[in-house]
């Protein structure tokens, strides 16, 4: 059968989206069965209207997926206001929600080292194939051909790529859940609904192509590429090489018509100028993404950058400050693939550091990066000047360069040598930009990397490795590309059950699970969670009280973020913790995923010594930071309603950075 009889599957996540109040009223939302404060909620999908009576006229159009409550049901309509205060809206459609009871969503994980997920039109289906590897087999490969077996109980297999959701926005909550062993491994059976944002039938129709294979009119292939060096004392024959390396490669890309597929930014940083006045600047951007389309701009902005000619105040540089510089202010905007490549001899300055400008750490970096799309490289010059430094420079660089399902993207230079410093980055450099021109060549379905032996360095497995390592990245970018450019309609909603574990591998996990915030609501967890850290640290809290404020936190962020502030006692009297209320087994019972939070005991708490009770408390603290940092970020933020960023912008938190 053609493919188009097994849709592929494009899912994302849902939103807890607060419309306006346009009423109010005394009623009160439906409870949920057998719940004393739960509420029955949904959540409108695309084209979905409201109604003053059920029935009546053409109705309003809604933003899609605002969350509601219900209050009332009758027939095949459903009376829905904003809050749980009486605030009506109006009816919907029963067929135009979703029944939305809780607040987790599903993330597919790009399928680099476990098979595509396949979702099945019932759970006693899934669970038939599960303890039948042969069958399982056979329905992978048909739905991998797209073709359909007879009584196949497989409608969709997950796409090969992963959708950025600032781009395309869909939505999976996890509708019901059921505990399942695959061999030895505990896996659980996810109901999950998916709703595109934009209606398939409204769909434009796919452009014409050309002879290459792109879309006409289609923007190519692009990468970024910026350079973020440390220009300190004694960086002057790096920053040569790093220019000379580049003009190679401008020169190869014009000899293939391709000037303009790579572009090329650098940022230049030093150190903290309250420690050393002298240094002049903290980072500087010398060339942006724009300027760098054209090799004279590039040429004439990097001349003009030196090394500095005074010494820091040790062996530490400010180096986080020259990343998030990159992060943030580089444009990103239309590079499909997109690098940072750091350049430093020095150990970075991290949180704990009094002189760090970010007060950021690895990961936290790292983890902006890659919602931004960048992978980042480290190049570690190992100098013999700074030796005492760079085990625990190492370990910091490793981790801010590792990509999921490649590995850390770090190169160590020993001794700092500048021939194999300049060799390293024409393989880097290189490969990129040979990448691209696979690309350009409208490859749809870019055969798996092979890496093929070093033959410039046969005795330098560390390079080889790094090589493999850019294969695999250059792939996975470029099939989220296409993944991302494909055609296609999209079932408008589209309900089916899977496995959180790879059938074929079921040590693997395929999806992550993630939590929906509005932007408000993320400035409340953010506030909410900080004071109850303070009021525990004045010693206000008892620990059987601080941990019950944890996971009254912990619950209402699973079930229903839009009651943040009102059930948490520390923030100043407005409201009491579930616990107190007596509803935090309510809140947490059915919930498929719980955090670590969750998890803790009063009896757990008093049984680690104290390293570890502080260590639980740095976590806190890092997630704190996280958040105001992904709170300021606001081209992260996606508005569902097509309008500026504003407190109703939503994005996806992970489960794990929640408390």
């Amino acid at each position: 059968m053609k493919a188009s009889r097994i849709p592929l599957l494009m899912l994302w996540l849902a939103t807890l989206l607060v419309a306006p109040a346009l009423s109010a009223t005394v009623d009160t939302p439906l409870l949920m069965p057998g719940k004393q404060a739960l509420y029955q909620r949904v959540l409108v999908v695309p084209g979905g209207r409201l109604h003053d009576t059920p029935g009546s006229g053409d109705g309003r159009p809604t933003t899609p997926f605002t969350a509601y409550y219900v209050y009332a049901r009758k027939n095949d309509w459903i009376q829905v206001g904003t809050d749980r205060h009486g605030t009506l809206e109006g009816w919907l459609q029963a067929g135009d929600t979703i029944d939305w009871n809780q607040g987790l969503t599903v993330a597919f994980r790009e399928p680099k080292d476990h098979n595509r997920a396949l979702l099945f039109r019932s759970a006693s289906a899934l669970e038939q194939v599960t303890g039948d590897p042969e069958r399982y087999r056979s329905l992978y490969q048909a739905a991998l051909e797209g073709r359909s077996l007879p009584d196949s109980p497989v409608v969709a297999i997950q796409p090969p790529g992963k959708l950025d959701i600032r781009k395309d926005f869909y939505l999976v909550p996890i509708l019901e859940h059921r505990d399942i062993y695959l061999g030895n491994e505990q896996a659980r059976m996810l109901k999950v609904a998916s709703v595109p944002l934009q209606d398939s039938k409204s769909k434009p129709a796919a452009k014409p192509k050309t002879d290459a294979g792109q879309q006409a009119d289609e923007p190519g292939y692009n990468a970024g590429l910026v350079f973020v060096i440390d220009s300190t004392l004694s960086m002057d024959p790096y920053i040569d090489r790093t220019r000379e390396a580049v003009m190679k490669i401008y020169d190869t890309l014009g000899d293939a018509g391709l000037l303009g597929n790579v572009n090329f930014g650098l940022i230049a940083f030093r150190d903290n100028p309250k420690a050393a006045p002298g240094l002049e600047y903290l980072a500087r951007t010398y060339v942006t993404l724009e300027q760098g389309r054209n090799p004279g701009t590039f040429l004439q902005q990097v001349n003009t950058l030196k090394a500095a000619q005074i010494s820091s105040q040790n062996f530490r540089e400010d180096a986080y400050a020259g990343v998030l510089k990159a992060i943030e202010e580089m444009d990103w905007e239309g590079h499909a693939a997109r690098y940072i490549v750091l350049v430093t001899d020095a150990r970075p300055r991290g949180p704990d550091d009094p002189l760090s400008t970010t007060g950021k750490s690895a990961e936290q970096l790292r983890r902006l990066a890659r919602e931004k799309g960048i992978a980042i490289f480290v190049m570690h010059l190992l100098t013999p000047a700074s030796q005492a430094d760079h085990a625990a420079a190492a370990r910091a660089y490793r981790e801010l360069s590792r990509f999921p399902g490649v590995g850390s993207l770090y190169y160590g230079v020993p001794t700092g040598d500048v021939e194999e410093f300049g060799q390293v980055l024409d393989t880097i450099a290189g490969q990129i930009t040979l990448q691209v021109q696979v690309a350009a060549t409208g490859q749809q379905h870019p055969a798996k990397p092979v890496v093929e032996p070093e033959p410039a360095a046969p005795d330098n497995p560390q390079l080889a490795e790094l090589k493999g390592k850019i294969a695999k990245l250059g792939y996975a970018l470029r099939m989220r590309y296409l993944e991302k450019t494909a055609g296609g309609g999209i079932p408008r909603v589209f309900n089916a059950w899977l496995l959180d574990h790879d059938i074929a591998h079921p040590e693997k996990r395929t999806l992550d699970v993630q939590v929906l915030l509005t932007r408000d609501q993320l400035s409340d967890l953010h506030d909410i969670l900080r004071q109850v850290l303070a009021t525990a640290e004045e010693g206000l809290l008892s620990p059987d009280n601080f941990l019950n404020e944890l996971k009254s936190l912990a619950a209402t962020i699973a079930r229903d973020p839009e009651q943040l502030g009102e059930t948490t006692a520390t923030t100043a009297g407005k409201g009491n913790s579930l616990a107190d209320l007596g509803f935090m087994r309510e809140y947490i019972e059915d919930l498929p995923y719980t955090g670590e939070v969750m998890n803790l005991s009063l009896a757990d708490w008093e049984s680690w010594p104290a390293r570890e009770q502080i260590a639980f408390l740095q976590r806190l603290e890092d997630k704190i930071a996280y958040y105001r940092a992904l709170h300021d970020h606001t081209d992260l933020w996606v508005s569902l309603d097509g309008g500026p960023v504003d407190g109703d912008s939503v994005f996806p938190v992970p489960l794990e950075m929640l408390p």
